[in-house]
């Protein structure tokens, strides 16, 4: 048997890293300046522990061009290296500092916030650069040094001449990536992943005018002067606690997040948790539409106040993606797939906490507050309603906030509503039925006709109720809700079977006939009903369950493997309506054809069913029947 070890070969390694390292090269600025904040957070914790005998100061992070010579430098007044760490922090591949500082001092930093775990962030720089130099002065007593590389396993390492502490990193950009030496595309790469960096950093220079001293000539002229130019906030909101701050800093800290954004919040949730996993974050309820798709990946992920990502699904809860905010934490892998996320046990303990945050801040609001949560109900029920749909822990909270609102505009919650109609409100079945409506435009009439019989109508329109009613079904014993223009309805609103047909059994034999030769079966399943003389001759009702089925397609019910389900509508007539009574009595087809028509036509008005070129031929017959 013989045993070795394998020998890898670093020949390719660089068109490796330029190629596959990150999928986009413009995360070089990011890597570059997470390590440069490393370096000078180090030296804060080594000065405060007494293990560095220098003066910490106020130390930046400068970026600079030099669009003549082609590079793009990043400066820190950091720790700093000697020529042994240069061996073995740059030479020496993915072995990360970061990693070796946080070991060695674990039991001394509380919360130090060192950013680089990999080892390889130093390397993107050869992804836009065809040299790399690194000219760097360690804050211990040793020369400092001045390393060159071109993209080669071959490198050269020498004494330089730099006085002061800190690293200097120098990128030679190739042709290909010339962008880079642009000041837009620094500044925008610096305001998307540096923006909140715990360092100040500097990138060129603005002039500030000085206000006038009191009691200035009135013609005087403000100074002007030139100050850096300090594109990042290094002490964020979120980094505070929430003692420190005030709602306006909440606001002015969401102007900040989304400059764009003209609407203020609705209300915030300051995330702040230290065991078992470290977490902290603000999250803001905007107003919602019902357009989903438009306001999902608002939420900005950090790690360490660096900028990863806005796609924070698996991390946050799915119902939660629709806010925005700030979420940042140490403990959440980066560097890994999605599936790998979904199965962390930290990534599964930060999304039950988050939730559970969320759920404790609505219940507070609605408890000290009712009113005010009922105004913002309108704006806030898509994030609850999905979130009692995905997550049952979040289900069961929202019991005591989520709110049901009436067409008169009154709110309830579901115990509060149950209390309501339960003695009104039954079927045959003894089951209660909640009368709902999702348009209160559209369906004005139906709703009329169920208030006139006493009973209590909601109005449930937001795109996803379907399928919160099926859970709602579900969960609640003997709970039924129908739409005022479902089938359904009749249980309720169609009290008296008592009522006395005008027509006689031969006559309503003839009208059955009649309605089954004019009306297509295929679309209308046509019943005769004695209802009140003043109540519409025809009226269309669909079956609820293929209604509600049919919303649930619409919004997402492919996953219920429905297909694509046909319209079928049910069409009662009302056999003690005069108009009726004109159509069984009228001698002639045509006529009662053309009245049939018209009839039919105006219940498909009332529910918004007529359209193309029925509606061109209601409007002609309408004109002829003028006339």
């Amino acid at each position: 048997m013989t045993k070795g070890s394998i020998n890898v070969s670093v020949d390719n390694i660089f068109p490796l890293i330029k190629k596959f390292l990150y999928s986009d090269h413009e995360i070089f600025l990011r890597e570059l300046i997470s390590n440069a904040t490393d370096a000078t957070l180090k030296l804060k914790h080594l000065t405060r522990l007494g293990e560095a005998q220098v003066e910490y100061g106020n130390p930046i992070i400068e970026v600079k061009i030099n669009k003549k010579k082609k590079t793009l430098h990043v400066i820190d007044q950091g720790i700093g290296m000697t020529a042994e760490e240069v061996e073995k922090y740059i030479n020496e591949v993915a072995f990360s500092g970061a990693e070796e500082f946080l070991d060695k001092y674990k039991d001394k930093l509380d919360g130090a916030g060192i950013i680089g775990h990999f080892g390889l962030g130093f390397y993107s720089a050869f992804m836009v650069a065809n040299k790399v130099e690194i000219i760097t002065k360690s804050y211990k007593d040793e020369p400092a040094v001045h390393w060159v590389c071109e993209g080669s396993p071959e490198f050269t390492l020498e004494p330089a001449d730099k006085k002061d502490r800190g690293t200097e990193i120098i990128l030679h950009i190739t042709d290909d990536d010339k962008e880079f030496l642009e000041d837009s595309r620094i500044r925008e790469l610096l305001n998307k992943y540096n923006k909140f960096m715990p360092v100040p950093i500097k990138f060129g220079t603005k002039e500030e005018t000085l206000p006038l001293p009191e009691g200035a000539d009135k013609d005087a002229k403000p100074e002007k002067i030139t100050v850096d130019d300090i594109i990042n906030n290094p002490e964020p909101a979120w980094t505070k606690q929430p003692t420190d701050l005030k709602d306006e800093d909440y606001k002015n800290f969401y102007r900040e997040l989304y400059p764009m954004q003209f609407e203020e919040p609705l209300f915030n949730i300051h995330l702040n948790v230290d065991y078992p996993f470290n977490l902290t974050g603000i999250l803001y309820f905007p107003k919602l539409t019902n357009d989903l798709s438009i306001q999902k990946d608002k939420i900005q992920l950090y790690q360490n106040q660096v900028f990863v990502t806005d796609n924070v699904e698996g991390i946050v809860p799915e119902f939660l993606t629709l806010l925005r905010g700030v979420i940042d934490s140490p403990d959440i892998p980066l560097n890994v797939s999605r599936s790998y996320l979904q199965a962390d046990g930290n990534v599964k303990k930060i999304s039950s906490y988050i939730t559970r945050k969320v759920a404790d801040k609505l219940k507070s609001l609605f408890n000290d507050n009712r009113e005010d949560f009922q105004n913002k109900w309108d704006d806030i029920k898509i994030v609850i309603e999905y979130g009692m749909l995905s997550d049952e822990k979040f289900f069961e909270k929202a019991q005591e906030f989520a709110l049901y609102p009436t067409v008169d505009g009154e709110y309830f919650t579901f115990e509060e509503l149950q209390n309501k109609i339960k003695d009104s409100q039954t079927d045959k079945d003894d089951k209660l039925v909640i009368l709902y409506a999702s348009d209160k435009e559209a369906q004005h009439s139906y709703i009329e006709a169920a208030k006139a019989k006493g009973y209590e109508v909601l109005l449930l329109d937001s795109p996803i109720i379907s399928h919160l009613m099926q859970k709602l079904e579900m969960n609640k014993e003997k709970i039924s809700f129908t739409r005022v223009d479902s089938d359904h309805v009749d249980n309720l609103i169609k009290k008296d079977d008592t009522k006395i047909s005008k027509l006689s059994d031969d006559e309503k034999k003839s009208l059955e006939e009649l309605l089954k030769e004019v009306i297509p079966a295929e679309k209308f399943s046509v019943q005769l009903e004695s209802m009140d003389s003043d109540a519409a001759p025809f009226i269309i009702t669909q079956p609820e369950f293929m209604r509600r089925m049919k919303e649930m397609q619409a919004t997402g019910g492919g996953m219920f493997g429905m297909g694509n389900m046909p319209d079928m509508y049910n069409l009662i007539v009302n056999t003690n309506s005069e108009l009726v009574g004109e159509i069984v009595s009228t001698k002639t087809r045509k006529k009662q054809e053309r009245l049939i028509n018209q009839s039919l036509d105006l219940a498909k008005l009332s529910q918004g069913l007529l359209k193309g070129k029925d509606l061109t031929e209601f409007i002609k017959r309408s004109y002829e029947m003028i006339k």
